[in-house]
């Protein structure tokens, strides 16, 4: 990318990436209040309330803290410069072009090994209605129909995963309502027993220690991992001055209700010690109050949640591999759009893979399912990490006056950035602590070193990739104000 375009692109704040700008104000809302709520929140929470105890809620609170802070550091850059490929774009231009293209392939390789994951859990959570089918065969049959999503049009994405998240969203403030009856009013089979007292009077707000409780920060940020999507949405939002904002200043409510309100509410009706691991919470605690079908509607919202999952992963995956072919950093088929203005060819080798993950996590042991989304936390917190540094190279260039400012500043400048950044360096020490997560930082190992090959052999191709990025270009004074 030359600094001519890189100019002209920060100028008007809107470059032409050829994508159909189809998604409205209501579905870029939903997608940013569906990455919030996930798999990680309805089959996740099990294990890390075994391990926590009440005090989870806080370790959710803390760590949503952490992720406004990235999603308002992301907000200033997207103001700044709203472009599809928004992590791996803002990487190459603050930090160089290798650390475009990495950020760019890991992003991807997160959807991937997070696709794998979610389709094989669609297919497992089928069978609890009709256990005859075979898992591959709704593996497959949920591929498909997401492929054909992501592959009619941008505006069909975007109403299928507002409804996806609709339904999850539904879902939630049930729960609540009904658990906030329970402890109000007294009725059910739960009655007699549920108080907020819960939250304290077995053994503690800390029942196992501190050091237990902050070990679960790694499983509570895999539940957060999406929230960034938005960002993704960039390029195909109708109106992204307005919507992005929305999007991410609704952001704390979303953790208040979603995770501490919903998690507040449960583990009052219920005490902690009778949650376990590889159970959701929300299926024993319904299980509890006595609802009719309580496992099967709590079913049929995780396997949306999945769905939902798997159905923005085939979304990013497109568009990051477009970013890199348009950078020259993967094969130029990746760029290429269809006439309905989606990067077919990028989606359809990221479904493929996708595919080959379902049929090797099916002959695994499912202890396989615990490092695929390791992997994808490591994968995510690197994202988080690259947007984080890329905000703080911004905010001293934009203090220096060579850049303009953007018209989403976020609060307290690049000092939140520096805070965030450090809590996820503390983060990754913890996964390294962890013998049964620290499977992850093997692979990344692997991960770096293909990445470096690959780099290598970019350079020799085409040595002037090297030189692209990293520099701010100089713009005159009148470029210099905020955009408004």
């Amino acid at each position: 990318m030359t600094s001519a375009k890189v100019t002209d692109e920060k100028a008007t704040g809107a470059p032409e990436e050829g994508y159909e700008r189809g998604l409205g104000s209501r579905q870029v809302q939903m997608i940013a209040i569906g990455g919030a709520i996930g798999v990680g929140l309805f089959m996740g929470a099990g294990a890390n309330i075994e391990k926590a105890g009440p005090s989870i809620i806080l370790m959710y609170a803390l760590a949503g803290v952490v992720i406004f802070f990235i999603m308002r550091a992301l907000g200033e850059l997207l103001l700044y410069r709203p472009v599809s490929g928004s992590f791996a774009e803002y990487a190459r231009e603050f930090l160089g072009p290798f650390f475009g293209f990495v950020t760019g392939w890991t992003y991807w390789l997160m959807w991937v090994v997070t696709g794998m994951a979610e389709l094989t859990a669609a297919a497992i959570y089928i069978h609890f209605w009709f256990p005859e089918i075979p898992q591959w065969v709704s593996a497959l049959v949920f591929l498909v129909v997401l492929f054909g999503v992501n592959l009619i049009s941008v505006k069909i994405f975007g109403e299928v995963e507002f409804w996806f998240s609709m339904i999850k969203v539904t879902a939630i403030i049930g729960m609540i309502v009904i658990g906030l009856g329970v402890l109000t009013l007294g009725f059910s089979d739960a009655g007699d027993t549920a108080t907020v007292s819960n939250l304290w009077s077995h053994h503690g707000i800390f029942p196992n220690g501190i050091g237990s409780s902050l070990m679960t920060l790694q499983g509570v940020m895999f539940a957060y991992l999406a929230v960034e999507l938005v960002g993704v949405t960039a390029g195909e939002s109708e109106n992204p001055e307005k919507t992005l904002p929305k999007a991410i200043n609704t952001l704390p409510w979303r953790i208040i209700v979603f995770y501490v309100g919903a998690l507040t509410v449960i583990l009052s009706v219920v005490k902690w010690t009778e949650f376990t691991a590889g159970e959701s919470p929300f299926v024993h605690a319904f299980g509890k109050i006595g609802i009719p079908l309580a496992a099967g509607i709590v079913n049929f919202v995780v396997l949306t949640a999945a769905l939902s999952s798997c159905n923005s992963g085939m979304y990013s995956t497109g568009r990051m591999l477009r970013d890199l072919a348009a950078n020259s950093e993967a094969p130029q088929a990746f760029g290429k759009l269809t006439a309905r203005k989606t990067p077919a060819v990028g989606i359809a080798v990221s479904v493929t893979l996708m595919g080959i993950g379902v049929v090797l996590n099916y002959v695994v042991p499912e202890k396989a399912f615990g490092y695929v989304t390791s992997v994808a936390t490591a994968a995510g917190i690197w994202t988080w990490m690259m947007i984080l540094v890329s905000h703080i190279r911004y905010r001293a260039a934009v203090d220096a006056g060579r850049l303009r400012a953007s018209s989403f500043p976020a609060p307290g400048g690049a000092v939140f950035s520096w805070v965030a950044l450090f809590f996820l360096i503390g983060v990754t020490g913890m996964i390294a602590y962890d013998k049964d997560a620290r499977v992850c930082l093997y692979v990344a190992a692997g991960w770096a070193v293909a990445l470096g090959v690959g780099w290598a052999f970019l350079k020799r191709r085409n040595p002037q990739i090297a030189a692209r990025g990293g520099e701010e270009p100089e713009l005159d004074a009148s470029l210099k104000e905020p955009v408004r």
